[in-house]
């Protein structure tokens, strides 16, 4: 890679804890880039003193400011500015999306160097299905928030990933466990550092491991969907009925043990019609 880097913003993802996973494209844009935008000066120092790049830095986090985000959007027609994170990929529970959306407003070009991702790396270490999975980030601090944000998703037929902090992780695996049910999850932690682990289990084995021995570090929490219902046979809906139909109406007793097998109301209903004749 020779020349002048184009002008534009370029999206650069960098290692969640091991250096040596930096791309050799993400160390050249970052050597080539005429500013940096970053979460953490202090850190960011860190990994281009290991690549050996001297680079102008400027702090862009939550709390920037519009006026600041238009000024860094003003400079992008003739400046290449790269966007990094603390670790990992920017932008995914990470600031960065209001900016990117008005880079493209104004018309300049937005580039992306893909690499490292904590949510991604704890899906393969998991072991748990991967075809559909939802990033659900950080879960809401207070515990009815949390609860409800749980709830919501709770039918969602896809692998659930989410960050969680140490202090707060065995709580958060209670409440998982308790509006999903004992689902199969695992616990990812320190990836890619010296101490990784993943640990997989049951929600309730996790949540009283975790209550027992707190854990420290970057964590992600990963669950699994939820289990297959088995269908209900026709002598369980039989049954069901029989019973019902000795107090309601065709009708209700169909709605009634429709809800009871979680099967469809229409085909209860047909067959409290046969059974009633």
């Amino acid at each position: 890679m020779s020349g002048p880097l184009p002008p534009g913003l370029h999206i650069v993802a960098t290692p969640i804890g091991n250096l040596g996973d930096l791309s050799p494209r993400a160390a050249e844009t970052l050597r080539r880039a005429d500013r940096i935008l970053v979460e953490d000066t202090r850190v960011t120092a860190k990994l281009l003193a290991h690549i050996g790049a001297k680079v102008p830095m400027t702090r862009y986090d939550d709390h920037s400011s519009e006026r600041d985000r238009d000024a860094i959007v003003a400079r992008l027609g003739e400046r290449a500015i790269a966007l990094v994170s603390d670790a990992g990929t920017p932008l995914i529970s990470d600031p960065g999306y209001k900016l990117v959306r008005a880079a493209r407003a104004a018309g300049h070009l937005v580039h992306t160097v893909p690499g490292p991702s904590a949510a991604v790396a704890s899906l393969t270490l998991a072991g748990l299905p991967t075809d559909r999975f939802l990033f659900l980030g950080f879960l809401p601090v207070k515990a009815k928030a949390r609860a409800d944000a749980i709830a919501e998703i709770a039918s969602v037929r896809a692998t659930l990933v989410m960050y969680e902090s140490g202090p707060r992780l065995a709580g958060t695996l209670a409440a998982l466990g308790d509006r999903l049910g004992d689902r199969d999850a695992a616990v990812a932690r320190e990836i890619t550092k010296l101490h990784e682990e993943c640990v997989a289990g049951s929600l309730e084995e996790l949540a009283e491991r975790y209550a027992a021995t707190p854990a420290k570090g970057e964590i992600v929490i990963v669950v699994g969907p939820p289990l297959e219902a088995q269908q209900a046979g026709d002598d369980e809906l039989d049954a069901g009925l029989d019973e019902a139909l000795t107090r309601l109406s065709p009708s209700r007793a169909a709605a009634e043990v429709a809800e009871r097998l979680k099967i469809p109301r229409k085909r209860a209903y047909a067959r409290a019609l046969e059974l009633s004749k």
